[in-house]
């Protein structure tokens, strides 16, 4: 998987198209992310240690990785990676597709 945890990604379908935010979590096995202020679902939440109040509780809720897409400089774009073998090691660095930039 491309998307990594604390990257910027831009959502590129469903009902929050067009929204930007952070990557909290991935979900590796069932290829989804969870995107800060994307996919709210509100839940009914009983009081406890944790939430002393309860009552309706609005989170975020996961979405498949194929909806997002990586956000360079505010634009959606495709990330491919760029292998260098050097001394018996292999380094692998993600870049964004059409520029060739590197990302991390």
């Amino acid at each position: 998987m491309k998307i990594k945890k604390g990257d910027k990604v831009i959502v590129v379908a469903g009902k929050d198209k067009g929204k930007e935010g952070k990557v909290l979590f991935v979900d590796r096995k069932n290829a989804k992310v969870i995107v800060e202020g994307v996919n709210m679902i509100k839940r009914h939440m009983k009081a406890n240690a944790q939430n002393q109040q309860g009552g309706i509780i609005s989170k975020e809720a996961a979405i498949d990785v194929s909806n997002v897409m990586y956000s360079l400089k505010g634009k959606p774009v495709r990330i491919g990676y760029k292998v260098e073998k050097t001394d018996g090691k292999t380094v692998k660095t993600r870049i964004a597709r059409p520029s060739g930039e590197e990302i991390d």
